[in-house]
């Protein structure tokens, strides 16, 4: 119930469901509260707060966890979109002093967060991924997010190279931060349930943290994960592929830009401003599983006809095989080896921005 953007369904009523309280849950706003008290005391011992920290809760509903949060930390500040829950926190904790309880009504979204070291949150599914990668590029880092999801986008966070969930969210993700899977929870434990199943993940931003020029990193994802169970060689062989990766490299020879100790240096430093440009569809990477090297309909060869390309091409594919990636698969790869591989194009003067 945090915020994020809403998809009505053309010729369906919005679906609300009765509190006791009074209060009526959307459905369509993804406003799903915990009734099970013994799951919420399971998320809270599993966060591992401390009497010192400051607690940031997104999605607090009518406040079953927020009461929790108090009793484990010093303060908890609460966001929460929704004005009859901010009017149902107020009443249900008036006696709280602000110094211990603060609750901004607003979108997450588009709010400017404040200083915590632990994230608590239920969240709406469908803000899922432009949540994470906020909190991610929040500073100053905080020590962890405890963060209920959709089964299926957890399952993708923690991943591992061969996974069938494995894509470029899971490589994304994990750059930024160790992510490990703490517990399932039933549709039933909600009121109203969800359709689906959730899982509880924890999230640690890494320190320090792994230098990469974003926008380089995201272009490149995107390449390895366009057909991400194809062979890396199948994929840097395509015609569009190559023709991209040679006009950047004629512009960096162009622009001189080979003293990489200096200028590149700058640029080389995590740019979380570009995470914009991909949140929405870090799961497009399309799912090939069974297709064969050759049966792809995507034109991969240049046939001789341009001696530029070939001889450029073979510079590319001379990098995979200097380091044995040629025939191996972006779904098995992991997060070290994307960034060897990488480091082995720039080393070559080939770049994906």
């Amino acid at each position: 119930m945090a915020g994020g953007k809403i998809k009505k369904e053309k010729g369906k009523p919005s679906q609300h469901t009765p509190y006791q309280g009074g209060i009526s849950f959307h459905k369509s706003k993804g406003q799903h509260i915990l009734k099970n008290p013994l799951l919420v005391d399971s998320i809270v011992q599993k966060s591992g707060i401390k009497t010192t920290d400051v607690v940031l809760e997104i999605g607090p509903g009518t406040g079953n966890l927020t009461k929790k949060l108090l009793d484990a930390g010093k303060k908890v500040i609460a966001v929460e979109i929704d004005s009859r829950m901010v009017l149902e926190l107020h009443k249900r904790f008036q006696g709280v002093p602000p110094s211990r309880l603060t609750v901004i009504q607003g979108d997450v979204l588009k709010t400017e967060l404040p200083y915590f070291d632990i994230c608590v949150a239920n969240i709406p599914y469908q803000i899922s991924s432009p949540l994470t990668f906020k909190l991610l590029k929040h500073q100053p880092s905080f020590r962890c997010a405890i963060i209920m999801y959709q089964r299926e986008f957890a399952m993708r966070l923690v991943a591992l190279p061969g996974d069938k969930l494995y894509c470029r969210l899971t490589v994304n993700t994990q750059l930024h931060a160790r992510i490990s899977h703490l517990l399932k929870v039933g549709r039933n434990n909600f009121r109203p349930p969800p359709k689906v199943d959730s899982s509880v993940v924890r999230i640690e931003p890494r320190k320090p943290r792994i230098e990469v020029n974003q926008k380089e990193w995201d272009g490149f994802l995107r390449i390895c994960f366009n057909r991400k169970n194809k062979t890396l060689g199948a994929i840097f062989r395509q015609k569009n592929v190559i023709s991209m990766l040679e006009k950047n490299y004629k512009t960096v020879q162009a622009l001189k830009i080979s003293q990489e100790g200096s200028s590149m240096e700058a640029d080389n430093k995590v740019d979380f401003s570009s995470f914009a440009d991909f949140i929405d569809d870090q799961e497009m990477e399309v799912d090939d599983d069974g297709v064969d090297d050759d049966e792809d309909e995507m034109d991969v060869e240049d046939g001789g006809a341009n001696g530029v390309q070939s001889e450029f091409k073979n510079k590319v594919l001379g990098v995979l095989k200097e380091g044995d990636f040629e025939e191996k698969r972006s779904s098995k790869l992991s997060l070290q080896e994307f960034l060897y591989l990488l480091s082995l194009f720039n080393k070559a003067g080939i770049h994906f921005t």
